[in-house]
């Protein structure tokens, strides 16, 4: 049953050996490395997560330990070109295959093509929700069109200005060499 398992430590061999479900809404304000890439006013948006374990290959000597994760929250962030709040929907569906330790899964990463993670009994599937909605987030945020027109040019009345007044720095060597 879901209410035996807490996200925060989670045994992941025995979550996937009872093929056991979680799913979680909490506000944005608890995943705080998240809430720091948004607009402020954003603190009470829902972040949803689901997770499901699975066991295959139960009867082997080394089953394998799958987590499977589904999240998504819908974030403002500063539009990159026209710098006003920007909509951004981030959706993560990920499986990860459990290894013994830390080493295992270093040795073993580039040859799966699946995301390999240590096996823990304390392992905390909220952190791990709010790395792989990190990882989502856009480089860039922009609208598809800006709501206003974005100013592409750079006007300043005195560049111009104090261009003018500048005098030519060959005038003032000239200057200096009909004085010898």
């Amino acid at each position: 049953m879901a209410k035996d398992y807490d996200p925060h430590r989670l045994d992941v061999r025995r979550f996937a050996e009872e093929g056991a479900e979680l799913t979680g809404e909490d506000g944005l304000r608890r995943y705080h490395r998240l809430s720091a890439e948004t607009q402020e006013a954003a603190a009470d948006r829902p972040v949803t997560w689901q997770a499901r374990g699975e066991l295959l290959n139960p009867g082997h000597v080394h089953p394998q330990v799958w987590l499977h994760l589904d999240a998504a929250a819908h974030l403002p962030l500063v539009c990159q070109r026209c710098l006003a709040p920007v909509e951004v929907p981030l959706e993560v569906h990920r499986s990860f295959r459990f290894v013994p330790d830390e080493a295992t899964a270093a040795a073993e990463d580039d040859a799966a093509e699946e995301d390999l993670l240590a096996l823990s009994r304390s392992f905390d599937l909220v952190e791990l929700v709010e790395d792989e909605l990190l990882m989502e987030l856009p480089v860039a945020p922009m609208h598809e069109v800006c709501p206003q027109p974005v100013k592409m040019s750079a006007e300043d009345e005195d560049f111009d200005a104090a261009g003018a007044e500048r005098e030519n720095p060959f005038a003032v060597l000239g200057r200096l060499k009909a004085g010898k």
